[in-house]
């Protein structure tokens, strides 16, 4: 049987909290059954993807109504793993429900949850290509219509962290840079970014939907890379068929797929 966790000031895990209430409890472990699977199965995409190595990387997903998040635990192997094991935090931070650690970027995936209601799910990932696009502090240029189905512009790049940023809540300001880089632009403008010398992180509106973003964009890199290395002069493509290809999958006018009432 879990018992509940809470993190002190300093981030630190420990047990021995009290629960919550039997009758949000017996409500939150029902709501969250699906949630757990949902979460977990994400997580082992990433791993049938080639997107991870070992422990590296991580999935969470929100309840919203009940205001909880459930993400992967550190440093625990994915075949290891099982829905039990994730953590169950609140939007604060706290540790409602878990046995083990959460993720050290659970702040990184709150600071996101808090920041855009929209956000029903957040991967973070160490690909390859996506992580070197990151590591050179380059923004991927949209060079062709696969980038253009999924970013409305270049897979935008966060800011380099502060000394000061690193030295103090540094996944906290990791997610604090990517909210000043969609400033203005909101979480829809781009299903995921780059974070300077770090690494992607995506979302989507549920925690497999973010997976699925967090596929594609390492998808994007390596065509981008394979792209300026056969020829390091080529340009980004025509607006007009960027426009077209976002749009035909994106907004109000969208047209791509079937309609959910298709069977």
């Amino acid at each position: 049987m879990q018992r509940s966790i809470v993190a002190d000031q300093g981030g630190n895990a420990f047990p021995g909290a009290a629960h919550l209430p039997s009758t949000r409890t017996s409500l939150t472990k029902s709501s969250l059954k699906q949630l757990r699977e949902e979460v977990l199965e994400a997580n082992l995409e990433l791993v049938r993807r080639g997107l991870v190595l070992y422990t590296f990387g991580n999935a969470s997903g929100i309840d919203r109504e009940a205001g909880l998040v459930l993400i992967k635990p550190s440093g625990v192997p994915y075949d290891k793993m099982t829905a039990e094991d994730l953590v169950v935090s609140d939007l604060e931070g706290k540790i409602i429900e878990g046995e083990l650690r959460p993720s050290s970027d659970l702040p990184t995936h709150l600071v996101l949850y808090n920041a855009f209601p929209d956000i029903g799910g957040v991967v973070h990932t160490h690909s390859e290509y996506a992580t070197a696009w990151a590591q050179a502090g380059r923004e991927i240029p949209c060079f062709g219509t696969t980038h253009a189905d999924y970013f409305h512009g270049p897979v935008p790049l966060t800011a380099p962290l502060s000394p000061d940023e690193i030295a103090g809540e540094y996944e906290k300001n990791t997610g604090e840079a990517i909210i000043r880089l969609l400033a203005g632009r909101g979480s829809a403008s781009a299903p995921g970014v780059l974070v300077a010398n770090h690494g992607p992180f995506t979302w989507g509106p549920d925690v497999s939907t973010a997976a699925h973003n967090a596929v594609v964009l390492e998808s994007i890199a390596r065509m981008a890379l394979l792209t300026i290395t056969i020829n390091a002069e080529a340009g980004a493509i025509a607006g007009p068929l960027h426009d077209r290809h976002y749009l035909r999958k994106h907004g109000q006018n969208a047209y791509y797929g079937q309609t959910k009432k298709c069977k």
